[in-house]
């Protein structure tokens, strides 16, 4: 179970998260007076598809995902989940149930605000109405993107955009969870056809693959490869 709510500290996540940015000092201090912690290492779970459930989780440090999962065991990940981003906005409104299972790839710490009290809090306060919809709306649109992206667009484009995504200048730094298992996962794919698309980008000389990190050779040919269609 979430452990008892710390409101200093639940006050001074909710002021760092983006999404809450022009929240008034009511609602925040509001939401922080029922919001839970809990703590995860990596590899857990925290909460499986289906499952009832609890809230809107905020995460303070850590990275996770949002994946389905077939009959079979292949994972689809729908979104990586870091520092300062809330997840199962569709959860809380969705007939109360997960629509995603939720794992964390490395430590996490992470906020819980009650499904129930969430509800009740927007009525009470309509700028927090306002913010949650807005964020559901921005999921609901990132969705809609995932399904376009994965139907209309080779692997090597889907690719081309996650580098330029995650790029850091010319640089793609990778996390250490950051596997070709969880690269295919996350672009439809399996690590074969995900590592076939890599030695392509090579080839044609827009990337170069090393160790922890994956360098841009040609940043107007990846984008030019970002937009290719099938």
């Amino acid at each position: 179970m979430p452990k008892t709510s710390a409101f200093p500290k639940a006050l001074e996540v909710l002021l760092a998260i983006p999404s809450f940015t022009g929240l008034d000092t009511a609602a925040l201090e509001a939401i922080a007076r029922i919001a839970t912690w809990k703590y995860f290492d990596a590899g857990q779970v925290v909460f499986l598809e289906g499952e009832l459930c609890a809230g809107l989780y905020i995460v303070q440090k850590g990275w996770l995902k949002a994946v389905k999962i077939s009959l079979t065991g292949r994972e689809q990940i729908l979104r990586i989940v870091g520092p300062g981003e809330t997840f199962n906005e569709i959860g809380v409104f969705v007939g109360g149930t997960n629509v995603v299972t939720v794992e964390v790839l490395e430590p996490a710490r992470v906020w819980i605000i009650q499904r129930e009290k969430l509800i009740q809090l927007m009525d009470e306060h309509l700028p927090l109405a306002h913010i949650v919809t807005r964020n559901l709306a921005k999921r609901v649109m990132y969705l809609i993107s995932l399904v376009e992206d994965l139907s209309l667009h080779t692997v090597e484009t889907r690719l081309a955009r996650l580098l330029l995504e995650q790029s850091t200048g010319d640089v793609v730094n990778r996390k250490r969870w950051s596997t070709q298992a969880e690269m295919a996962a996350r672009l439809g794919t399996v690590p074969d056809v995900l590592n076939r698309a890599l030695r392509s980008l090579v080839e044609e000389g827009l990337i170069r693959l090393e160790r922890h990190q994956i360098q841009i050779l040609d940043l107007q040919g990846l984008e030019a490869k970002a937009m290719t269609s099938e």
